[in-house]
C-alpha cells in the first residue's frame, strides 16, 4: 500500500460509554439530542436535550442497579425511539450487558433469541406484549424482569423505573456513579443477520465500539449542527454505532423516522442534513430522481451543468447546491451527507449524488468489526471503492489470485472478543489475532479497498474462471424496469455452471410504459436488455444464460440484505 493520502480530522478518543455520557453533559447540555413525533400525523415535535438525555440515562441505570441486575444481560426490543437509546446507555454504563433484539422477527424467533442470550431482563415496546406475556406465564426462560416502554400494561413501566431512579439519586444513592467500567469485557451482545447460516451472538466491548467511533470521527466531517434521520433498525450495529453513538458523540440531533413511507416527508420537516442507509435505498432514490429529470426533458441540461460544476470544483468553486436547488428541495433542501454500507452500489448512482453536492461516503464492515472496517474520506475517494481501512486498523488480502483478489482479513481494536458460547465458530474466523471476514476484495495501487463479493458466493467454472455475482447484479440493477436481482450458478450435468439471474421487475413502471404487454413480453424486454447492455460489456464466460422474472421482492433480512443462499436454495429446489 502506498502512503495514506487521507485528510484526517482532529478528534478526542472516548474510552467507554460513561465518558460519552459525561461528554453530553459538558459539551452539549442544552442542545437538542433527539427530535420526534408521537405519530406520523402529529404536528408537534418533541425535543429532548442532551442534559435530559444524560439525566435519564443515570436515573434508569440507578433503577436497574436497584433491581440487583449488576453484570446482568438485559435485552431491548422496540422500533427506533428515544427510550431505546436511553436503555442502551443506561444498561452499558451500569456495567451490564445490552442485548439488542431484532424488532422484525416473528414471535417464535424472538423467543428463541431470548433463550439463547440468557437475558435476565427485557425492555420492550408494547407491541411485543403478547410474546412476553407468554414467556412470563410459561416461565420458559431466565427472564425475571419485564419492563415496558409504554404505560397501561401489566408489566413494570419504563417511566416508573425512571422516576424511581430519580428519587433514589435525590435521596443520596450513588451506586451508578461509583461503578468502574471495564472497557475490555463484553458489554454488547449482537446477533448477526443470518444471511448465510443461523445467527451467531457476537461479543463486543465498549472499547471495540469506542475505537470505531474514534476512527470514524477522524474520517468524516460530521458537525454538531447536523440533523440525522434514524430509520435503519437500531438493533443493528451499523445504525446504533454510526447514527446513534458516533452521531451523538459529535453533538448532532437524531430525528426518528415515522416509517419508510414517510422518509421524504421527514427529510423536509426535520430539516435533515444526513442519514445512514443501505445502497438499495439510495439506488431507488437515484432512479426516481433520474426518471423525474428525464420526464421533464432536462437530462442533457443536468448533464451539461454537472460537467460545468465539476470543472469549477477544480478551482475550489462549488455552485452545485445553487444550480441543483430544485432537485435538492425534493430531498428536503438540507441534505449534505449520506453514509452507505452493506452492499455494492452502482457508479452512476454514486456520481449522481456527488454531482448534486451531497457527500456520499461508502463504508464496509461487519458486526464482528463494530462494524465499520473501511470507509471513504471526505476529500479522497475512488469510484467503486469502499475507501481505506479506518485509522488504527490493519487490513490485508490473503491468498490473492493473479488479479490480486483474495480474502479480506482485519486486525485491530474494533475486532470482536468472539462469538458467545461458540468457541468453535470463533476459532474458525479469529486466527493469530486476524479476523477472517469471508469477503473477497483487493487493494489498488493507491491503497483503495475494493469488495468483489463473498467467498462462499463465488461461482467457479470448470475452466478455473471466477464469477462474482455482485459485479453482474450491479449492471442488471441499472436496467430500466429492474428493481433488484440475484445472480447464481445453476449446476449442469457436466459439472460446470450455467450463469442465471432472478430479476424483480417494477410492475408499475412496466404497466405504465407497456399497458397492453403480458409477463412474457416483460421477460423479452428485460432479456433483450440483458443481452445488449450486460452481456456485451463483458467476456463470454460471464454471460447470463437464463433469467427468471418476478414482481415479488427478494427475501431479505430486517436490515434489507438479500438472503442469497435462501433465495438460491428455493430456486434450485423448484422443479
Amino acid at each position: 500500500m502506498k502512503k495514506d493520502k487521507r485528510k484526517l480530522y482532529d478528534s478526542e478518543k472516548i474510552a467507554n460509554f460513561r465518558q460519552l455520557v459525561n461528554k453530553y453533559k459538558t459539551l452539549y447540555a442544552n442542545k437538542t439530542a433527539f427530535e420526534f413525533k408521537e405519530n406520523p400525523h402529529a404536528k408537534e415535535h418533541i425535543k429532548i436535550s442532551y442534559k435530559q438525555f444524560s439525566e435519564d440515562i443515570e436515573s434508569l441505570g440507578t433503577a436497574l442497579l436497584n433491581l440487583n441486575l449488576r453484570s446482568a444481560r438485559i435485552g431491548i426490543i422496540a422500533p427506533n425511539r428515544y427510550e431505546w437509546c436511553v436503555s442502551y446507555l443506561a444498561i452499558t454504563t451500569s456495567d451490564m450487558v445490552v442485548v439488542p433484539l431484532d424488532k422484525s422477527l416473528p414471535n417464535n424467533e424472538i423467543e428463541d433469541l431470548v433463550k439463547r442470550s440468557k437475558i435476565d431482563a427485557i425492555i420492550f415496546d408494547k407491541k411485543y406484549s403478547e410474546i412476553f406475556s407468554k414467556i412470563q406465564k410459561e416461565q420458559s426462560s431466565d427472564l425475571k424482569h419485564f419492563i415496558c416502554m409504554d404505560e397501561n400494561t401489566d408489566f413494570t413501566s419504563y417511566s416508573h423505573l425512571l422516576n424511581q431512579g430519580k428519587s433514589l439519586i435525590t435521596n443520596g444513592d450513588t451506586s451508578y456513579k461509583n461503578i468502574e467500567i471495564d472497557n475490555k469485557k463484553m458489554s454488547i451482545m449482537l446477533f448477526t443477520s443470518g444471511t448465510t447460516s443461523i445467527s451467531k451472538a457476537v461479543a463486543l466491548s465498549q472499547s471495540n465500539i469506542c475505537e470505531d467511533v474514534y476512527a470514524l470521527s477522524q474520517m468524516t466531517d460530521i458537525r454538531k449542527e447536523d440533523v440525522f434521520l434514524s430509520f435503519l433498525p437500531l438493533h443493528h450495529t451499523f445504525e446504533s454505532t454510526c447514527t446513534f453513538l458516533y452521531g451523538t458523540s459529535c453533538g448532532i440531533t437524531v430525528a426518528f423516522c415515522d416509517g419508510l413511507k414517510y422518509v421524504q416527508k421527514n427529510l423536509s420537516e426535520f430539516h435533515i442534513t444526513g442519514f445512514v442507509c443501505v445502497p438499495l435505498m439510495l439506488e431507488i432514490m437515484y432512479k426516481k430522481m433520474k426518471k423525474a429529470i428525464d420526464e421533464q426533458g432536462k437530462t442533457q441540461l443536468v448533464a451539461r451543468m454537472s460537467k460545468v460544476c465539476n470543472f469549477l470544483l477544480k478551482f475550489k468553486i462549488d455552485i452545485r447546491r445553487t444550480v441543483f436547488k430544485q432537485i435538492l428541495n425534493s430531498l428536503g433542501g438540507n441534505l449534505r451527507v449520506l453514509i452507505a454500507g452493506g452492499a455494492a452500489m452502482s457508479k452512476d448512482a454514486i456520481q449522481g449524488f456527488l454531482d448534486l453536492g451531497i457527500n456520499l461516503l461508502q463504508g464496509y464492515g461487519l458486526t464482528e468489526t463494530s462494524p465499520v472496517l473501511a470507509g471513504e474520506n471526505d476529500k479522497y475517494k475512488r469510484a467503486g471503492s469502499v475507501g481505506f481501512p479506518l485509522p488504527g486498523l490493519d487490513v490485508k488480502i490473503e491468498d490473492a489470485n493473479s488479479d490480486g483478489i483474495g480474502e479480506i482479513l482485519a486486525h485491530g481494536p474494533t475486532v470482536m472478543i468472539g462469538y458467545v458460547d461458540n468457541q468453535e465458530a470463533t476459532d474458525e474466523v479469529l486466527k493469530d489475532g486476524w479476523f477472517h471476514t469471508g469477503d473477497l476484495g483487493y487493494f489498488d495501487k493507491d491503497g483503495f479497498l475494493f469488495i468483489t463479493g463473498r467467498k462462499k458466493d463465488v461461482i467457479v467454472l470448470k475452466n478455473g474462471k471466477n464469477i462474482f455475482p455482485e459485479e453482474l447484479e450491479i449492471l442488471i440493477n441499472k436496467l430500466p424496469y429492474v428493481s433488484e436481482s440475484i445472480v447464481f450458478g445453476r449446476p449442469c450435468e457436466d459439472g460446470d455452471y450455467k450463469i442465471c439471474a432472478k430479476i424483480v421487475y417494477n410492475i408499475d413502471e412496466l404497466k405504465k410504459a407497456f399497458p397492453d404487454a403480458s409477463e412474457s413480453d416483460y421477460k423479452n424486454l428485460i432479456w433483450d436488455d440483458i443481452k445488449n447492455k450486460v452481456n456485451h460489456t463483458m467476456p463470454a464466460y460471464k454471460y447470463i444464460r437464463e433469467i427468471i422474472i418476478t414482481d415479488t421482492p427478494l427475501i431479505k433480512t430486517t436490515t434489507q440484505k438479500i438472503k442469497r443462499h435462501e433465495e438460491i436454495k428455493q430456486i434450485l429446489n423448484k422443479k
